[in-house]
């Protein structure tokens, strides 16, 4: 079972307390930081763009949280001896069709509709499509958000989720805990200052969505591939001035305000559809134990 790989190894408990403190600390005081001085996070990525440009700015927000995804790795890999397979599923390889039919699952839902509210209410977009700048851009983000978003699945998903398994004995505390703090990883976006704390709902829900399929599905997967199909296609299709992502992509969304609506429908209405899907292609089973039962002993 996914969550219980590490009953395989002698578990360094320093080590794993090094890395999660460490980066759950550097990133609370840096919201903490960002608090108390008042900045507003959407001015400070203007400022970047005036700046730097659009690409460079890109590279800025994204190149950290991207390398520190092969840092995780080396460190897992050459610190923990865990295998990088081990990390990511349960199975004996990794099952990159999975990753594949998420992140083309995901990102169909995502393409369609962005053109349904294209077509239904033209005047809240502008097509802003510039080969000459899309395509160096389109490179860039082929190659970081796909690091970006593994680093977080690889985290919350892998390396917390299982540390937190192990040490309790649980299966909810280390879905609940990861989810949590996945969604509060996001309080600094602009989105939560354009919209307020009540997406936080968006992102904690989210997290549930990724730390469901993990433990249904044995494996990060299809977390992988949802969430890197959910960043890169909006990153290339979709932007606007109060997103995380300000790119050139083809569309820009011009509207006043965003409607916290759709984001509820699709965390309680979507997501739960995801997961029947999954649920009916995989054979997932015996939920109640997979997500809240606790953790069993397997042979080393």
């Amino acid at each position: 079972m996914y969550i219980e790989q590490l009953k395989k190894m002698k578990v360094e408990h320093v080590l794993y307390l090094f890395v999660i403190i460490g980066f759950l600390a550097f990133f609370g005081l840096n919201v903490v930081s960002t608090s108390l001085s008042g900045s507003d996070t959407n001015a400070l990525i203007n400022s970047l763009i005036d700046s730097f440009g659009k690409n460079l700015t890109f590279v800025i927000l994204v190149g950290p949280l991207s390398f520190l995804c092969l840092g995780l790795l080396f460190w897992v890999r050459f610190v923990h001896k865990q295998s990088i397979t081990s990390l990511t599923t349960a199975r004996t390889k990794i099952d990159w069709s999975r990753i594949f039919f998420m992140f083309g699952l995901w990102g169909a839902f995502l393409i369609v509709t962005i053109l349904i509210s294209f077509f239904i209410y033209p005047e809240d977009f502008v097509i802003e499509f510039n080969f000459q700048k899309f395509l160096p851009f389109a490179i860039l983000a082929i190659i970081l958000i796909p690091l970006q978003t593994s680093f977080e699945e690889y985290f919350f998903r892998g390396y917390f989720m299982q540390y937190i398994g192990f040490a309790s004995k649980s299966r909810a505390i280390p879905l609940i805990l990861s989810s949590v703090l996945f969604g509060l990883m996001h309080i600094s976006n602009p989105e939560v200052g354009e919209m307020g704390l009540y997406i936080m709902i968006f992102y904690i829900g989210t997290g549930f969505l990724l730390g469901i399929m993990t433990l249904m599905d044995d494996g990060l997967e299809l977390a992988l591939g949802f969430h890197a199909a959910n960043n890169l296609i909006t990153a290339l299709v979709l932007t606007s001035d109060h997103s995380a992502f300000q790119t050139h992509a083809i569309f820009k969304d011009i509207s006043e305000s965003t409607s916290l609506t759709s984001m509820y429908l699709q965390v309680f209405l979507v997501y739960p559809i995801i997961l029947y899907l999954c649920a009916k292609k995989y054979g997932w089973k015996n939920w109640k134990e997979n997500l809240f039962g606790k953790l069993k002993e397997i042979e080393s």
